[in-house]
């Protein structure tokens, strides 16, 4: 065929074969039900009923909940279930994190407070679900972002308040009123 490398999944192989869009054959050896035993200590593929895949789904997730030692942190306070974190505070489940505070499922970040399932954020406030970004307040589904206010969903935007564009000197003097009016 022309354009493949030898050795490289022909169309119909490899792990999405079977499944809608992909032409059907058998599955690749050592797959699917029957498949021969491997050495000791290695995971062998098995069938799983759905229900038996479930169960131990909600398990493994359960267990992950549960975890409360941190792992490879320095002065970390008050956290559960962190891992490589630097000087957090009362935060949960965070991956190389630094100077965190009360933040939950968060990695690679710094400076955050408030937020969750951040990756890649720095000096976010109130915010989740974003990648990428700086100087978010109260934003959600951000990514690569700086400079946010009540933002939602944007993508490689700064300078926005409420999804709408400012200038820079506008931008931090309606923010600078907000965020007073916003603080308890």
């Amino acid at each position: 065929m022309r354009g493949t490398s030898p050795g490289a999944p022909q169309r119909g192989e490899g792990p999405f074969a079977g499944q809608r869009g992909a032409e059907s054959g058998p599955p690749p050896p050592g797959v699917g039900p029957g498949a021969s035993q491997r050495g000791a200590g290695s995971a062998a593929p098995a069938a799983f009923a759905i229900e038996e895949f479930e169960a131990r789904y909600r398990e493994l997730l359960r267990a992950r909940e549960a975890a409360t030692e941190n792992e490879r942190c320095v002065q970390c306070e008050h956290c559960r279930g962190c891992s490589g974190s630097t000087f957090c505070r009362h935060s949960q489940q965070l991956l190389r994190c630094h100077y965190c505070v009360e933040c939950e499922q968060c990695t690679d970040c710094s400076h955050c407070q408030g937020s969750r399932g951040l990756l890649a954020c720095h000096h976010c406030l109130d915010t989740q679900s974003s990648m990428g970004s700086t100087y978010l307040v109260r934003c959600s589904g951000m990514a690569q972002c700086n400079y946010c206010l009540g933002c939602v969903g944007l993508s490689q935007r700064d300078y926005h308040i409420l999804n709408q564009p400012y200038d820079r000197s506008a931008y931090f003097e309606i923010s600078r009123q907000l965020q007073r009016q916003l603080r308890p």
